[in-house]
């Protein structure tokens, strides 16, 4: 399909569950011998007692066949092979993300009237900080001193402006603070208003974890968190708020995302983000890291090459409410804890900022760094006041899913949505005397679907590897890296081709030593207050005017209560909701 190089979809069956026909060929070693009918049958299967598959002539003498024998081996599925299926995403689906792509983006932009005409979109293109660490680890691995994600960021908005043609280009940093404020909020009003039967709290920012808990896990779907991404708010950002500013429509505007995950393909696609008065998206369009690397190279642009004023920051302005004023929103905002958006350590600072007794932070290591729990605790009492974990990648994932089901009181794998009777007499049990941390179950879990996090998503660019003669992947399969968008352009030297090995753990360090800059890895302690109290000062004027409470004079902060018709409204612009998938895959039916 025409969304993505490196992902290739086939219309099969639409969920995880055994195919029709399989996207794998099957290779025939043994030849027919001369002299036979056409169509007549040369072999037979046999199975033995331990289940061994075996290849008999059907012609062979039965008492002389044991020689002739030829065991079979398994067939290997292979990573790549799961990637190029459809069973994790439904053909619907599929179709939504063929226009998906850069071609796309460029089509667009080509086919754009001048400002003048009525038609005439408005280009706005943001991107996420974990897919600039990319773009900067790269290039910094090929560059005599490192390059920052503001020099990056600098660099792509030259491209993207006096080339592309985009109107304006932001980073999704500010938009990520609004849907950690919304994450905060909602957190408090499970503890307070559902008596804790809510949690654990779920993150909701990793589509692929959504996904897979909708069509695999839907009695997960009531602890996932219904705020939206940092990469949806950013559309609401654009399309409702400066869209207003801008005097433009949302069917006016056409949005670009670069996102380090081709999972924000389909999360962008979902309904919930779908606009039925203006028939638009919140995002029009998703485009992957390596996308955007391979949009530079077929226009000719060297992200190493610095451009004019590249390591001067923009002071965000903060204009008064209802202005006319476009404001300049913060550029490269840090939120201490993960490169994974800081949910699990947003909520352990504001816990530990409202509580009236000093708290105490201890971290344990469960299998590696993509598994860990944290805990907090009361120094004076001793109390455990809040576990939580940050868990990365499908194999921790399961182990998180059952846990929590076990601990919620929720059957796992039943595919009932809701069913959590008896979960607050579950972790009350759990919790037991004294409020062990061992014995304690989870507030909350920062879920992602990706081993090491966004910066290792799919869509992120490989690392620079040694060449190889052979045109194969890591799995020894062929593979078209030119299509895939990984090839270097001609003439640059054969040994600084991008390799294809993905989930590459040192490559991993690299970006994330890129995504934190000049601070360690990851920083310790929070942005200082001035930065702070002006980015909540601009989300809290994006809520007001957004949300148009009655008494806007009154709101101090994001949390500030509002009356009924402004909640809704709220709620509908910063947060989403969850179905169960049930498939129409019967076992029984399946062709072989």
């Amino acid at each position: 399909m025409a969304f993505s190089g490196a992902l290739t979809l086939t219309d099969l069956n639409d969920f995880i569950t055994p195919s029709q026909a399989c996207i794998k060929p099957v290779e025939v070693l043994s030849t027919p011998e001369d002299g036979k009918k056409p169509g007549a049958a040369f072999t037979e299967i046999k199975i033995d007692s331990t289940g061994s598959y075996y290849e008999v002539s059907s012609n062979q003498d039965t008492s002389t066949s044991k020689g002739a024998e030829r065991k079979l081996q398994q067939a290997q599925i292979s990573l790549n092979d799961c990637l190029a299926c459809s069973g994790c995403i439904t053909s619907a689906e599929s179709v939504l993300i063929t226009l998906q792509s850069h071609n796309e983006v460029l089509n667009v932009l080509g086919a754009n009237p001048p400002p003048s005409s009525p038609d005439h979109k408005f280009p706005v293109i943001s991107i996420a900080p974990q897919s600039l660490a990319s773009l900067a680890a790269t290039v910094s691995s090929t560059s005599h001193f490192p390059v920052t994600l503001l020099q990056i960021l600098r660099r792509v908005q030259a491209f993207c402006i006096g080339v592309l043609g985009f109107e304006r280009v932001y980073d999704t940093t500010f938009a990520r603070h609004i849907a950690l404020l919304e994450h905060t909020q909602e957190f408090w009003e499970r503890k307070r208003d559902e008596g804790g039967a809510g949690l654990p709290m779920l993150a909701s920012a990793c589509p692929g974890w959504v996904c897979y808990a909708e069509k695999t896990h839907a009695e997960m779907l009531p602890f996932i968190a219904r705020g939206k991404s940092p990469q949806q708010v950013m559309g609401t950002l654009i399309k409702t708020w400066l869209g207003g500013i801008w005097r433009k429509r949302p069917d006016q505007i056409y949005h670009v995302s670069v996102m380090p995950c081709y999972d924000k393909k389909l999360e962008a696609s979902r309904q919930d983000f779908y606009d039925e008065v203006y028939s638009t998206r919140d995002v029009d369009c998703v485009i992957t890291t390596g996308e955007l690397e391979l949009l530079m190279r077929e226009r000719g642009w060297d992200l190493s090459v610095p451009v004019d004023s590249e390591t001067t920051p923009r002071q965000p302005t903060l204009i008064g409410p209802d202005s006319v004023q476009e404001p300049v929103l913060p550029e490269l905002v840090q939120h201490p804890g993960s490169s994974s958006g800081s949910y699990l350590h947003t909520l352990m600072s504001a816990i530990t900022r409202t509580s009236p007794d000093p708290l105490e932070t201890s971290t344990r290591t469960i299998r590696s760094s993509d598994y860990e729990e944290y805990v907090l605790r009361n120094q004076r009492t001793g109390e455990v006041v809040f576990k939580g974990a940050k868990c990365y990648g499908f194999r921790n994932l399961q182990n998180v899913v059952r846990k929590v089901g076990k601990e919620a009181g929720v059957q796992v794998g039943r595919g009932a949505a809701g069913r959590i009777a008896g979960a607050v007499r579950a972790r009350a049990r759990k919790v037991g005397v004294g409020g062990e941390a061992e014995s304690k179950g989870y507030d909350y879990v920062e879920v992602m679907a990706c081993p090491g996090g966004c910066v290792s998503g799919g869509g992120q660019l490989r690392p620079i590897a040694q060449a190889s003669q052979k045109q194969v992947d890591a799995e020894g399969y062929p593979r078209n890296w030119g299509y895939n968008g990984v090839e270097m352009e001609d003439g640059r030297p054969q040994d600084t081709i991008a390799g294809p090995k993905w989930g590459n753990k040192e490559w991993t360090k690299e970006v994330e030593r890129a995504y934190w800059h000049d601070l360690p890895t990851p920083p310790p302690s929070p942005p200082p207050d001035s930065l702070v109290d002006a980015l909540d000062r601009l989300a809290l004027r994006v809520k007001v005017e957004l949300c148009q409470p009655q008494d806007a004079a009154n709101h101090a902060c994001w949390s500030s209560a509002m009356d009924a018709d402004a909640e809704r409204r709220r709620r509908a612009l910063f947060r989403t909701q969850y179905r169960a998938v049930e498939s129409e895959v019967v076992g029984l039916a399946v062709k072989w």
